[in-house]
């Protein structure tokens, strides 16, 4: 199978994490802003990352492309069949897409890649996200984070990748995460990015990550 996409994207990220859960092998074509060619035009055809093809097969939008991974690779169980838990699941997936993914990235975009790309940096919009718009979110979280360190079931779930996913982002230019304000949230991040399936994916990024940085 390959994933096109860009493995900076957090949605990119989320498939990935998903996958290595499951032990399922991704190949990664980079794809996005006119790259990918004719097969990632036909995957998504209006540009979406990440898109995913399968033989003859192919889908866009990682909810999608993570309902067909887990229909067709159904263990180890990433998504709750209990129905609370499973509806929870969900939430926390729209959560970590909608909510704190738009929160976060003017954080990312304007500090480590609005310049490369040549477009305007907004120094006020990364600093208003994140001194306004994302600890509200964090607190939610803070207030929502079971003993067990999982968001759901007291287990690793797609729940917990999706959540994740947009904080890495946030992290690699924020520093405003830490255990004296939010002690739980910091704690569950950090162990969270221990998982080997994780920093898998996470040792991946890390040159792209250097040529942002440089």
């Amino acid at each position: 199978m390959q994933l096109f996409g860009m493995r900076l994207s957090p949605f990119v990220r989320k498939v990935l994490l998903f996958a290595a859960e499951k032990g399922i092998a991704l190949e990664v074509v980079p794809a996005s802003m006119g790259q990918g060619g004719p097969a990632f035009e036909d995957a998504s055809p209006f540009g979406k990352i990440p898109a995913l093809v399968d033989g003859d097969y192919s889908i866009c939008d990682s909810t999608a492309i993570i309902t067909y991974l887990d229909t067709l690779y159904p263990e180890p169980n990433l998504i709750p069949a209990e129905a609370k838990a499973r509806a929870r699941t969900i939430w926390y997936e729209e959560f970590g897409d909608t909510i704190v993914q738009p929160a976060t990235v003017p954080v990312f975009f304007n500090r480590l890649v609005a310049e490369r790309l040549g477009r305007p940096v907004d120094h006020a919009a990364a600093d208003q996200a994140e001194t306004e718009k994302v600890p509200p979110l964090f607190d939610y979280l803070e207030r929502m984070l079971p003993d067990s360190g999982f968001l759901v079931e007291d287990r690793f779930t797609l729940a917990d990748i999706s959540v994740v996913c947009p904080i890495i982002n946030f992290s690699y230019c924020s520093t405003v995460l830490t255990a004296d304000r939010w002690p739980r949230l910091h704690a569950y991040v950090a162990a969270i990015r221990e998982r080997e399936s994780v920093r898998a994916v996470l040792a991946e990024e890390a040159a792209m990550m250097k040529r942002l940085a440089a």
